[in-house]
């Protein structure tokens, strides 16, 4: 017995040092610096911040004193001097002709731009377009010859597990070069309504800002723009995707034109897409339609799921401002919602979104059993939460620690307009559109939180 085991082994050992070991070589990340870097520029601004004047009670006004009125005089007579805000940024280098593209925050508002060439030479700057809603600006240099130019890749391809490298001036440190991986793809952190970021851990610190992130063919597959702060190996890129899509409005118009639907949506929980009779959660569901908007006047309303627009499929609420925005003004396009248990298609003409923008929900989560008091909404209260008095629902006075509308986020001022599709005008109202729900059953409500609306879910405890 013990031969045979031994045969085994010696087998087994055999078998071991004759299979060949996979080994994935590495990028030759030289190489690519050495033909990246030539493209990659540095951006300093300066923007002039004026100086603030002091402001002072005489002693006629309420709070005032005797002293308020001699330091007015004393302080009003010292010659009050704006001052120069310096900042540092990177770029890079789109086409011959010097076009670069940067992060709208890296420029804007700025007096004085310079640009310094990986070559040291340095040139003014001119801002030829922002985007603040993507965070993205072009500048112009003249350097009297063909320059380096990035090439842009296709951020859709992009893996999750593959290498990126990023180049840019952290911290003033030129063209520092850091490498890692795509952490993940289409992250939301709260930048605004087109938020779709590449997360890597290449290493990414202020000054990083505007520069661009490489796929391992040396081609821009991002555009490096925020980070966590405290956070370690936790970076942001805009893909380049998104970038493709405004270059051309922003070379000549300076700004970018979006298409407008005039709806308010939030994500579907699991909870939420059961009431409304969906299988699973997915779509955009409309919590506000904004009036004489092109969404009202196609007949889109308050609760529907939307489900696609212009033929493409929303997944999820993030993909629908990205889809309506790069739909041409104009232009008629059918939505497919989900209403009342089934599918309803409308024709919508998008409209141009202004340059204020539009709103967008909170995440809904969702509010006696509730763990909530509820009031009339009286003027003073009104006054109290900023809400309009002649706003329709009762008002959240307090939340009980730890209950249900707690863990539905629920807040004191927020209203209640509407239980499972029922108006509430009274708290008597509200009482009967609660009290009637058995234990473990969910209710819909329709909150108003100052100007904004959303669904939300409550489990009766």
């Amino acid at each position: 017995m013990f031969r045979r085991l031994r045969l085994l082994l010696a087998l087994l050992a055999i078998v071991l040092t004759a299979t060949p070991v996979l080994a994935v070589p590495a990028p030759d990340f030289a190489a690519l610096v050495e033909q990246l870097k030539p493209a990659v520029v540095n951006i300093s601004t300066a923007k002039t911040i004026k100086p603030r004047s002091p402001v002072f009670r005489g002693p006629q006004q309420p709070g005032g004193d005797m002293f308020d009125e001699f330091f007015e005089r004393f302080f009003r007579d010292i010659p009050q001097s704006s001052r120069k805000e310096r900042s540092l940024g990177t770029g890079f280098i789109i086409s011959e002709d010097g076009y670069i593209l940067t992060n709208d925050h890296v420029v804007d508002g700025a007096d004085e731009i310079k640009v310094k060439l990986a070559d040291g030479r340095i040139f003014p700057g001119t801002v030829r377009g922002l985007d603040a809603r993507l965070d993205l600006a072009l500048v112009k240099i003249d350097a009297g010859k063909q320059l380096p130019v990035a090439r842009l890749g296709d951020s859709d391809k992009l893996r999750i597990g593959e290498w990126v490298m990023a180049i840019g001036n952290p911290f003033g440190l030129e063209q520092t070069v850091t490498v890692g991986i795509v952490s993940a793809k289409g992250r939301v952190i709260g930048a605004g309504p087109y938020d779709d970021f590449i997360q890597t851990d290449a290493s990414i610190n202020p000054g990083n800002s505007g520069g661009p992130l490489f796929n391992m063919r040396g081609e821009v597959i991002g555009i490096n723009t925020a980070i966590v702060p405290g956070g370690q190996g936790i970076g942001f890129a805009i893909p380049v995707n998104m970038a493709k899509q405004i270059v051309d409005q922003l070379r000549t118009d300076g700004k970018v034109t979006r298409g407008y639907l005039g709806v308010v949506v939030q994500p579907l929980s699991e909870e939420l897409a059961q009431s409304f009779g969906l299988d699973h959660p997915h779509g955009a569901l409309v919590s506000e339609v904004v009036k004489d908007s092109p969404a009202e006047r196609a007949g889109i309303k308050r609760g529907d799921v939307i489900l696609r627009f212009a033929g493409q499929p929303i997944d999820e609420r993030n993909a629908l401002p990205q889809i309506v925005a790069s739909s041409k003004v104009g232009d008629t396009v059918d939505v497919l919602v989900f209403r009342d248990g089934r599918e309803r298609e409308f024709k919508v003409q998008v409209g141009k979104l202004s340059e204020e923008g539009g709103r967008d929900a909170p995440s809904g989560a969702s509010g006696s059993e509730l763990g909530l008091t509820v009031a009339p909404l009286t003027p003073e209260l009104a006054r109290r939460y900023d809400l309009d008095p002649e706003s329709r629902g009762v008002l959240v006075t307090a939340i009980e620690p730890g209950s249900a509308a707690t863990n539905a986020n629920l807040r004191p001022g927020d209203l209640v307009v509407e239980v499972d599709g029922r108006e509430i005008g009274t708290v008597k109202a509200f009482e009967a559109a609660t009290g009637r729900a058995a234990k473990g059953k969910v209710l819909r409500l329709l909150i108003q939180r100052r100007d904004t609306l959303f669904y939300t879910t409550l489990r009766v405890e």
